[in-house]
């Protein structure tokens, strides 16, 4: 299926396709790339069927490789720059038998000694002549879970999108479903990809600003960030249109003060899960963090609070892990807590893993969250749970002060504040300054584990 893609990239042949430091390239140039590697593969005797890890990045010979993969209906783990004990974990996980790392004009094979016998769900696949795509989540509670993707049914649900001229820039991960979705959609489009040369926030506010980008899909925390490190002032960013935010909630406060900062700029809240993937959702307007789920391919119910999801592009099922997340006839839960609203739309709240329980009591971290970010004076925060021998847990806040302040507010004054909009059981007990709040690679909030 993705050959239809490739046909695509060649009648796009003048519009412009990538632009990055190394240089500027046309769909026709991504198409030949695509037709050079696949040759290569060939000689390197990959085949139909194998199973193949791709390290790499965004990058012409990445992007090539990825897509020749597919083309060649290889099952594809791709792999983005990790530790390399990451990397052989992901290599045995997935039980690979070629391994490709594209980058710098080259593309590197080698071939695997793999003597385990193929997965039940990649024998499927190679019966069926179908290709594969390998995401691993991203192991913060344990070993990360293989996830296996038909990856034609996945390429499918792109093939009605329109012709756009918008620049994207490519900020989400290579190796995960929010980057790819991107990566996906923005070629099937036949628009522009943009590639900084790092997701500093001043280097990715240098290259929206030096390119022109009109669309920017990230996640709360980075957009947290270039309002902390004023990147944003420091480059014209007028030519945003679109600012596409997800893969945690966003605190209220916080997209305010974003749209002040970029007031020309719709704001979209996007949802999806490397099970399911990228589910299409309406915003209520530019200012609201409620959606509305209308994706023709995608149904969903609501259990106890938590949103269930049920998709023609999930998942076939993980390598090593138990479907327990899965019902019997297909619904997904994806430990999202939502509120249902009027008209059909839904509020994100939280992480079920991620509530506290104040003896008996529910918080979610992200309403604390916002009620601290109302305060001028406060740059970023965190809030989590910590042990307590009385309620179980109580609410504890990690806080970064901005700098350009004169005074900084004590414990008490920032308790005091949220004692205004809170109820008690759900205002801070302990508060921590911190220099930076620590973050994933993938630009979440890394929330601290309940002490024992």
């Amino acid at each position: 299926m993705s050959d239809f893609l490739i046909e695509r990239f060649a009648k796009y042949a003048d519009r412009t396709a990538l632009i990055s430091s190394e240089g500027t390239y046309s769909y026709a140039a991504l198409h030949q790339r695509i037709l050079e590697v696949k040759r290569l593969l060939t000689e390197k005797r990959i085949q139909a069927g194998d199973t193949v890890t791709l390290e790499a990045d965004y990058s012409l010979d990445g992007i090539a490789t990825l897509w020749a993969l597919f083309s060649m209906k290889c099952i594809v783990a791709p792999i983005s720059e990790m530790p390399p004990e990451a990397i052989e974990m992901r290599i045995r996980e997935s039980n690979a038998n070629q391994r490709l790392q594209a980058g710098d004009a080259t593309v590197q094979c080698q071939n695997l000694d793999s003597k385990s016998e193929p997965h039940a769900y990649i024998q499927k696949l190679v019966k069926q002549q179908a290709a594969g795509l390998i995401l691993f989540s991203s192991g913060s509670t344990g070993k990360p879970k293989a996830m296996v993707h038909d990856a034609d049914t996945l390429l499918k649900s792109f093939a009605a999108k329109r012709v756009r001229n918008h620049r994207i820039l490519l900020f989400l991960l290579f190796d995960h479903i929010g980057g790819l979705n991107t990566l996906f959609n923005g070629l099937a489009s036949g628009a522009c990809l943009v590639i900084p040369d790092s997701k500093s926030p001043d280097s990715v506010a240098a290259t929206i600003a030096k390119e022109k980008v009109h669309l920017l899909p990230t996640s709360p925390t980075f957009l947290n960030l270039l309002l902390i490190s004023e990147a944003y002032k420091k480059h014209d960013l007028s030519s945003l249109r679109f600012i596409t935010y997800g893969t945690e909630p966003m605190p209220e406060s916080l997209l305010a003060r974003l749209k002040i900062a970029f007031p020309d700029a719709a704001f979209i809240q996007t949802f999806g899960t490397s099970e399911t993937g990228i589910t299409q959702t309406t915003s209520r307007s530019t200012s609201s963090t409620e959606i509305k789920i209308d994706a023709t391919h995608t149904e969903y119910k609501i259990v106890g609070g938590e949103l269930c999801l049920r998709s023609k592009t999930q998942i076939l099922g993980y390598l090593n892990h138990e479907m327990s997340q899965f019902s019997d006839d297909g619904w997904f839960q994806t430990g999202d807590l939502v509120e249902e609203l009027d008209d059909n739309y839904l509020k994100i709240i939280g992480r079920r893993q991620e509530m506290i329980n104040v003896g008996g009591e529910k918080v979610t971290p992200s309403e604390v969250e916002s009620v601290l970010l109302q305060m001028s004076e406060i740059a970023d925060c965190i809030v989590y749970a910590e042990a307590n021998t009385i309620t179980g847990q109580t609410v504890a806040a990690e806080i970064v002060l901005k700098k350009a302040h004169t005074s900084s507010p004590t414990k008490r004054e920032i308790k005091n504040h949220c004692r205004k909009y809170l109820s008690s059981y759900k205002v801070p007990v302990r508060i921590h300054f911190l220099e930076e709040i620590p973050y994933s690679a993938r630009f979440k909030k890394k929330r601290m584990d309940i002490a024992d």
